[in-house]
């Protein structure tokens, strides 16, 4: 009934490198876009809400 035994400073070094690697696959996802992607995206939300402010039946003041 015994467990294994952990060095604890190893898996607190173990557990940083994982959410570096982790943050880092954000950060590519993020920032990791071409101008042209991010103009397209910029341009696709725009349209959407465009049509979207179209159907509200009152104007935000």
């Amino acid at each position: 009934m015994s467990g294994d035994v952990v060095n604890l400073r190893q898996f607190r070094k173990q557990k940083a490198r994982s959410d570096k690697e982790r943050q880092a696959d954000q950060n590519r996802i993020a920032h990791g876009r071409t101008k042209v992607e991010k103009t397209l995206t910029r341009a696709l939300n725009e349209k959407a809400e465009k049509t979207l402010d179209q159907g509200r039946i009152e104007k935000p003041e």
